[in-house]
């Protein structure tokens, strides 16, 4: 219980560290954070066999640190800065480290989707023992790739975990007004897919639900996981969320999922004011030095700008700079002589 707390509260310094460094211009782009959704984040992961892939949103930091990668790998790939996961070229919203088997943050809404039911089937048929877990936010239930995702998955039986992270909010509107079934959950029904809605900021009761799914998933049933955890901010960093309502604002302060979880400590006795103290002081120390790892690496050189587009070499890819024209340019005709075209 204490890792978990300690790996929460990682998550929202960094995700603290990081909103101050956009405002910076440290970090271009966009840029969403996980605050609010820590416990959710955490329960995910501790109920993860270290061989267990993970696809996400573009909302992934916390879960790259769940995952175990560097927090200074992390934030060096927000800073676009080339010992980032993803060498400086994906920032924010598309971290990847294939060791650690996150497989990428994705910025499309419900572009990880047909990906993480395909590297289900490539577990499958290959008779591994590995299993998927696929994140997605509540605005993601209402797109074609999420029901033919999970259509697929429930034909063919693969060893995938869908977990929607319900924040009440696609962007500024609510899941009631988008929304003909709000219960998310529910809809694994129409393929008869076992389904669960958890208090997403309970992270002990994420990680039993998760492991639960997960054990489905291995067998054979893929399963549609829903958690309810509401975020503390706007949309993204620079969203103000002045479309909410102002008391509900400040009722969230009371759910706060930190809070809660160190109350719920301190009651059993786990955690006193100076254990507390010393969290916090370990993971802004963390968060420090990880911004101290990304301003000291270097940006990308521009002759890389077309490395990684694919993994192999293709024949005639182009490999010219932008401003480049794609072919030599033709030759003018010479000039006419004697008022005559040549």
């Amino acid at each position: 219980m204490l890792d978990l707390y300690r790996e929460m509260l990682l998550i929202r310094r960094f995700e603290e560290r990081a909103a101050r460094a956009y405002t910076q211009a440290e970090i271009g782009g966009y840029c969403h954070l996980n605050l609010g959704e820590e416990a959710t984040v955490v329960g995910v992961a501790a109920a993860m066999a270290p061989t267990d892939y993970l696809f996400t949103n573009y909302r992934e930091h916390g879960y790259a640190l769940s995952k175990g990668i560097e927090p200074g790998r992390i934030m060096a790939e927000l800073y676009g800065r080339s010992d980032g996961v993803s060498k400086g070229w994906g920032g924010s919203m598309h971290l990847f480290d294939a060791e650690a088997r996150l497989l990428g943050g994705y910025g499309i809404v419900g572009g990880q989707l047909p990906l993480a039911t395909g590297a289900a089937l490539a577990i499958d048929y290959r008779g591994g023992s590995e299993a998927v877990v696929c994140i997605m936010g509540d605005g993601t239930t209402n797109i074609g790739a999420f029901h033919e995702s999970l259509n697929l998955a429930a034909i063919w039986r693969l060893p995938v975990v869908f977990v929607v992270v319900n924040n009440g909010l696609g962007m500024g509107t609510t899941v009631e007004e988008a929304a003909g079934e709000p219960e998310l959950y529910k809809r694994a029904a129409s393929y008869r897919m076992p389904s669960e809605r958890v208090d997403g900021t309970d992270p002990l009761a994420v990680r039993d639900a998760m492991q639960h799914a997960l054990g489905s998933a291995r067998a054979g049933t893929p399963f549609l996981l829903e958690a309810v955890s509401e975020r503390l901010k706007g949309h993204s960093v620079v969203d103000p969320a002045k479309y909410r309502d102002p008391q509900k604002v400040q009722a969230l302060a009371a759910s706060d999922p930190i809070a809660l979880f160190a109350a719920r400590l301190t009651d059993l006795g786990l955690l006193d004011d100076d254990a507390a103290a010393a969290v916090d002081a370990s993971a802004t120390a963390a968060v420090q030095s990880a911004v101290a790892f990304a301003e000291a690496s270097p940006h990308p050189s521009v002759d890389t700008l077309f490395d990684y587009t694919y993994a192999t070499p293709v024949a005639n890819d182009s490999r010219r700079l932008p401003g480049e024209p794609l072919f030599a340019p033709v030759p003018f005709p010479p000039a006419p002589t004697n008022g005559v075209a040549a």
